[in-house]
């Protein structure tokens, strides 16, 4: 475990090559799972004031999932979620040549909203953990990213390398800066 300022990462996210691949994965990580994208209350006040411009980018599934349940959920763990459509996938998705595509980042594409979407989607498969103290930064293995995984060391992109935007959404760019000291750190260790 590496710790910056409040932050205490993962060395997984140094060591793991990423680069997702939705050819291959047809955008798994939207569908499956035991509740939908986790978000911040203000994410989903955003997604309420922006979803009469999402909506048109939404499955009939979709819009029929939030409109029964509402633009987000608290979950069985009692955390803030996207809905989801028949306890699956995520109610805010759409499908594009057999992919699951966001229906929020397509809205922020087609410069309709200025939410790119929910920061736990973007730094995927990065998890933050926030605790009172410190925020844990972890990297989630999970099988169904297997192509990104064989992508990303074919192409050699560690985790953290691919996920540079959303870290620097999320953290700022001096944090960003920080981790690329601590990848030289850990290479040159490794000579």
């Amino acid at each position: 475990m590496i710790q910056i300022d409040d932050k205490i990462i993962s060395q997984e996210i140094f060591d793991q090559q990423f680069v997702c691949d939705l050819n291959a994965c047809k955008g798994a990580c939207c569908v499956e799972g035991d509740s939908g994208a986790p978000l911040v209350k203000k994410e989903a006040e955003e997604l309420e004031r922006s979803y009469p411009i999402i909506r048109k980018y939404l499955s009939s599934d979709g819009k029929k999932a939030i409109k029964k349940q509402g633009f987000s959920v608290i979950d069985s763990d009692n955390d803030l979620t996207t809905p989801l459509v028949n306890n699956r996938q995520c109610a805010y998705v759409y499908y594009d040549a057999g992919i699951t595509k966001c229906a929020i980042e397509k809205a922020y594409l087609e410069d309709e909203i200025s939410f790119k979407k929910p920061i736990s989607c973007h730094l995927y498969p990065i998890r933050i953990t926030e605790y009172k103290e410190f925020d844990a930064v972890n990297y989630e293995s999970n099988k169904i990213c297997s192509s990104a995984c064989k992508l990303g060391e074919l192409l050699k992109v560690s985790v953290f390398r691919f996920l540079k935007e959303p870290l620097i959404r999320k953290y700022g760019k001096s944090f960003y800066t920080e981790l690329e000291v601590v990848e030289k750190s850990l290479s040159e260790k490794s000579i």
